[in-house]
């Protein structure tokens, strides 16, 4: 009987090789890649506007309005995963996806489309606050459409390879790099003009819509590569309706790492982009300066969440150490705007925002690939979206948190 099991084993591995060697231009890690991507795609692209929407609602506290909406609705929708037992079974994740993308693509084209049809009035104070509502309604389906996407991609990479978890994790925050590019591109090109600035924006929301529509044909596409036929095929087997007590059982596992996402962002979100945005001011890079802090933060937190494709922290409390270390960043940024006149200089706020970005990609990778890995496959799913809740939750207390701490 042992030596039969060792046999099954050994062809169950060799089928596995097998469908992986298929993947020889790892296409369905540069999907993943590009869905993660898209997942967080629009939040930065309404984030990174911030001299667009200051100019269009000055009396507005714009990003702090964005992040709230934002990050309570989607929160709203993980916990309905959570908690609904049959979300599984009535929705595929093919159709989460695809309806998901579909909400991103309709609400980032609402901005433009609203400026357009008031483009030639005078704009009284009650259509500038109705434009401005429906603009933040918006936000609130992109949040939906965001909790939608970020828990079906963060459930299923759960039982899939680490490396894809991975892969969603840089692609998230490649797209706030790319965002961020495709900002300043475009406000470059263009006069430094009301008329300008407005094209300029309009042209960087149809880009970024034409990126969510590749993503819809992507996420399309993956259930036709073989090696994620076979993932998906095991995905269905090893599914069972998940009890409130199996719930409790899983979530006390992972107590500590859940804790610790939780942690992270609360301390980035209670941070960037409302304090960076609104509360920072330089007179030598002027409006450009939130821009670039946003920018820095981006790429630091892609080079994070991309070097643990290297190398990755193998205990998850060290991982959850290192998240409550960064409640320090509160003291440092407090000391630079407060604190001796040497720190109140753009070096060192572009320092903080650097280290900022990093220890918030790479422990967020860390935790997202190590915690699903503690418990049992077929709890794996359950466990990633857990952390998924609780990272939702750390972006709505973030978000909260920054309408009340001043520095």
């Amino acid at each position: 009987m042992v030596q039969n099991h060792k046999g099954i084993e050994m062809n169950m591995i060799t089928k596995v090789d097998q469908n992986e060697a298929r993947d020889t231009y790892k296409i369905s890690y540069i999907i993943h890649f590009l869905l993660g991507a898209g997942n967080l795609l629009p939040w930065n692209a309404l984030i990174t506007a911030v001299d667009y929407f200051g100019y269009l609602y000055p009396t507005k506290h714009v990003e702090k309005v964005f992040s709230v909406a934002y990050m309570t609705s989607s929160l709203l929708i993980l916990v309905l995963m959570l908690s609904w037992n049959k979300w599984n079974q009535t929705m595929s994740l093919r159709l989460r996806l695809n309806l998901g993308f579909s909400m991103f693509v309709l609400c980032l084209m609402v901005t433009p489309i609203v400026d357009w049809i008031n483009w030639d009035q005078n704009g009284t104070k009650v259509k500038s606050n109705a434009t401005y509502c429906v603009v933040v309604v918006s936000v609130v389906v992109c949040g939906l459409a965001d909790g939608l996407i970020g828990g079906s991609l963060i459930g299923s990479a759960g039982k899939l390879p680490k490396q894809y978890m991975q892969a969603i994790f840089a692609g998230t925050a490649s797209s706030g790099v790319l965002i961020c590019i495709l900002r300043i591109i475009t406000k470059v090109s263009l006069p430094h003009t009301p008329h300008g600035l407005k094209t300029s924006a309009h042209f960087y929301f149809i880009i970024s819509t034409t990126v969510l529509i590749v993503c819809i044909i992507c996420c399309n596409l993956l259930y036709k590569l073989p090696i994620m036929q076979q993932h998906y095929t095991h995905l269905v087997q090893d599914f069972l309706p998940c009890s409130r007590h199996k719930l409790r059982d899983v979530a006390r596992t992972i107590k500590c790492p859940a804790f610790g996402i939780f942690a992270i962002y609360t301390v980035t979100l209670s941070i960037f982009p409302g304090f960076l945005a609104e509360n920072l001011e330089s007179s030598v890079f002027k409006d450009w300066y939130p821009i670039l802090l946003i920018t820095i933060y981006n790429v630091a937190d892609f080079v994070g969440k991309s070097f643990t494709a290297l190398y990755v922290v193998k205990s998850t409390s060290k991982a959850t150490w290192g998240c409550v270390a960064r409640l320090l960043f509160y003291p440092l940024f407090t000391a630079c705007l407060h604190g001796p006149k040497w720190l109140k200089c753009e070096v060192s706020i572009v320092f903080l925002t650097t280290m900022l970005g990093l220890t918030n990609g790479y422990l967020t990778s860390v935790i997202m690939i190590l915690a699903p890995k503690s418990v049992p496959s077929s709890e794996a799913e359950i466990a990633a979206i857990v952390l998924a809740v609780s990272l939702g939750m750390g972006l709505v207390a973030g978000s909260v948190l920054g309408w009340f701490w001043i520095i």
